[in-house]
């Protein structure tokens, strides 16, 4: 019998406490900032040094970059660690950019890879998305990106299989592990668990990632203006180099940026299988905007008066989005899925999403699924004891905000 411990309430969201363990790290990052800019012109020479590639492809991405960098310099507040975390964090970007071109110049038959009826999760954190797409991904008959692969998609020549990748992302989860102990609680990453491909977005410099990470409303206000027709496709080609790689013929999906996104989504993967999920809004915003806050203190000090608000907004985005479009995905081809009902009634709701996606729901399956929920027993890490005090947030308000959403598909 497991015994779980007791959950928690964080006392330190905006003053933030690290663990002595975390000292030596943090200051080592601090010190390899000394000498970094977070200006495109060394990113783009770093990743082209440890390459040896230098053809980019589309080079519409150095726009958003530009911008970015700008953002991250004057807006996000980074401390020497962050400063450290993100420039590594964009030359690994780089880099994969740099691999996937070059791997489609070589095989060019990759653009001709079938992306087959995917089965794509929508919806905001905290709605069982997680949960959803890691049992999805225990379905032998689907294919997934562990988190490995989200973030190194395509090897380094020489490397000989995924063992080097794994290993670099253990290393960089044994970091996270060490800086933010309590970060499990609410949302537990493992070398093999089930990853957004909003990792693969980031590719190509766009999407929701940068601004889940760090404080940059100006390069979020330029993604939010101009339409992601160009990004998805490069998604879609990262999924098909993956797909040529590695294999699979069926791919589970999952990205909470979908909500506002739904008519380029569909354009995309038009005979996609989309399963948007839904929950009290209340109940979502304070545990997000909760993780959120305690995520952020990996590259700056959180100010919550500036991150509550602007979240609060964005989420606003994403939920009027979901309202707005919802439509455009068809009838046959998607499905709603309420959280309470979820976790009522969880074989229920699983056979229902296989059937709506013409997915066989067999022993074998369930059997998989039941292996991963007995491997990976939920909650085993403890508990958050969400307050929206504790952020500034007042329920009713929130819940006031949100009403168009609530009442089409939450009362």
């Amino acid at each position: 019998m497991i015994t779980r411990p007791a959950p928690i309430r964080f006392s330190d969201l905006a003053d933030p406490t690290f663990p002595e363990a975390a000292a030596p790290i943090r200051d080592g990052l601090a010190a390899y900032a000394s000498a970094l800019e977070l200006r495109p012109e060394p990113m783009l020479a770093a990743a082209v040094e440890r390459t040896g590639l230098d053809d980019w492809g589309a080079t519409d991405f150095r726009e958003r970059l530009e911008i970015l960098c700008t953002s991250l310099r004057d807006e996000a507040g980074l401390s020497d660690t962050g400063k450290a975390i993100v420039f590594e964090q964009l030359v690994g970007n780089l880099v994969n950019r740099l691999r996937l071109q070059a791997l489609v110049t070589a095989h060019p038959e990759i653009d001709d890879v079938v992306i087959d009826r995917p089965i794509v999760i929508c919806g905001l954190p905290r709605t069982g998305t997680t949960h959803l797409h890691n049992l999805l991904a225990a379905d032998p008959a689907l294919r997934h990106m562990p988190y490995w692969e989200s973030l190194e998609p395509f090897p380094a020549p020489g490397e000989d299989g995924p063992g080097p990748r794994r290993d670099r992302c253990a290393a960089g989860l044994d970091l996270i592990h060490t800086t933010m102990p309590e970060f499990r609680r609410m949302h537990d990453m493992t070398v093999e668990h089930a990853h957004e491909e909003i990792q693969l977005l980031a590719n190509d410099i766009s999407g929701m990632l940068f601004e889940t990470t760090y404080y940059v409303p100006t390069f979020a206000a330029h993604y939010k203006a101009h339409d992601q027709a160009s990004s998805y496709a490069y998604l879609k080609r990262s999924l098909q180099a993956m797909q040529w790689l590695r294999g699979g013929t069926r791919w589970v999906l999952k990205s909470p940026q979908h909500l506002e996104q739904f008519p380029t989504l569909r354009a995309t993967f038009p005979d996609a299988t989309f399963v948007v999920t839904h929950r009290d809004p209340v109940e979502v915003t304070k545990s997000m905007l909760t993780m959120i806050c305690y995520a952020a203190r990996m590259s700056s000090r959180p100010d919550l008066s500036v991150l509550v608000p602007y979240w609060l907004g964005r989420i606003a985005d994403l939920l009027d989005g979901c309202v707005r479009d919802r439509d455009v995905l068809p009838a046959e081809q998607s499905i709603d899925v309420r959280f309470e009902d979820f976790m009522a009634d969880e074989q229920g709701t699983l056979r229902a999403i296989y059937e709506r996606a013409g997915q066989p729901f067999g022993a074998d399956v369930q059997a998989a699924m039941g292996q991963f929920l007995a491997e990976h027993p939920r909650g085993q890490y403890g508990g958050v004891l969400y307050d929206p005090a504790d952020l500034g947030l007042d329920p009713a308000t929130v819940s006031e905000r949100f009403q168009s959403y609530r009442e089409r598909f939450v009362d």
